[in-house]
């Protein structure tokens, strides 16, 4: 029995191959995320049935269900599922390009870049700027940590080690100048940054939404233009080099791409940790090495884990509401010793 689909256009321009595995695997996740959403704008502190949900969506429901669903529940949700596949997006960039399986936005500072932009923005700007301009600090913040982590790798070329190494040492400065903002900002905006830096969808905003969901979706499918290229890099610098890639013109954009991800994910639902880390390891458990495949079923798997993440924190303990942050957390910690003890063993194997 052929496990592979094929394509091929009749003028030849377009061919395709991939395997069916792929294609069931994918549609299972489509299927998870749209049961999960339809699920997270459901249940709260008054459940609403899945018909009504659905009513509400197409502008059907009553005037109570759309003020809860589409003004409450919905802005919150579409967050969650956005922030968690640009972070896992991100995270299968870097941990290719890398050639390391413990890369992810948060170990290489790139989200301490984006925290550090963001808690700038709340403490000192938020009075005076619209919430709509925290996606650009974001971003910004970001970019500028990325870029100066670049510079100060850069040696006839950046190597993946160094580039990790200098990351750790950025990240953790960042975190620093971060904790000091918040120790000097009057109470209100420290709580409010503290727990926006612990991963949060709550409060989202329609303005944050049509700000930052073009964004991811541009960056998103130009990370499936590279696929490619990505896969060339993880055969090694040299072996790329040989078959005509421009090596660090490529690792730059994918960089860059990787970080604008990381920066628009962190301004819908804050400092969620761990997501880039997780999701490309389950992704590659579930397709072969085609950076396509990981790249698509990483960003389900990263919105699936955020929304399940939200759901429990808004719920589980209710009247409280819980960073989501907190679960991500919770499950990526030890999923990160178990990849350390793991890649020792190997080591010394």
């Amino acid at each position: 029995m052929n496990k592979y689909l094929k394509y091929r256009s009749n003028n030849g321009l377009i061919s395709y191959i991939t395997e069916k595995k792929k294609i069931n695997v994918i549609f299972l996740l489509l299927i998870i995320t749209l049961i999960l959403f339809i699920v997270n704008l459901s249940i709260g502190t008054e459940n609403i049935s899945f018909i009504k949900v659905i009513k509400s969506l197409l502008g059907q429901g009553t005037t109570k269900d759309h003020v809860l669903i589409n003004v409450l529940r919905l802005p919150r949700t579409l967050a969650a599922l956005l922030a968690g596949m640009a972070l896992a997006a991100a995270g299968a960039i870097l941990q290719s390009i890398i050639r390391n399986s413990l890369a992810s936005p948060s170990i290489l500072g790139i989200t301490s870049g984006a925290s550090f932009s963001s808690v700038f923005f709340i403490t000192f700007l938020s009075g005076t700027l619209s919430i709509k301009w925290l996606p650009l600090f974001s971003i910004l913040g970001a970019s500028l940590v990325t870029l100066l982590i670049y510079i100060l790798a850069w040696d006839n070329g950046v190597r993946p080690i160094k580039l990790v190494l200098i990351g750790i040492g950025i990240s953790a400065s960042m975190k620093s100048l971060v904790n000091l903002m918040i120790i000097v900002s009057p109470i209100y905006l420290a709580n409010q940054a503290y727990i926006w830096l612990t991963g949060s969808v709550y409060g989202t905003s329609w303005n944050i939404i049509y700000a930052v969901s073009p964004v991811i979706i541009v960056l998103l499918l130009l990370t499936l233009l590279f696929s490619k290229e990505i896969e060339i890099q993880e055969l090694g610098d040299e072996i790329a080099s040989g078959v005509g890639s421009p090596v660090q013109k490529n690792r730059f954009i994918l960089l860059a791409i990787s970080v604008g991800l990381v920066g628009a994910g962190v301004s819908l639902a804050g400092a969620l940790g761990f997501v880039g880390l997780i999701a490309p390891h389950i992704a590659r458990r579930l397709v072969n090495r085609s950076f396509d495949g990981i790249l698509v079923v990483s960003t389900l798997s990263g919105g699936i884990i955020v929304l399940i993440s939200d759901l429990i924190a808004r719920t589980a303990f209710t009247p409280l509401d819980i960073p989501a942050g907190v679960f991500t957390s919770g499950i990526g910690a030890p999923f990160f010793i178990y990849l350390l003890y793991k890649n020792s063993i190997k080591g010394k194997g």
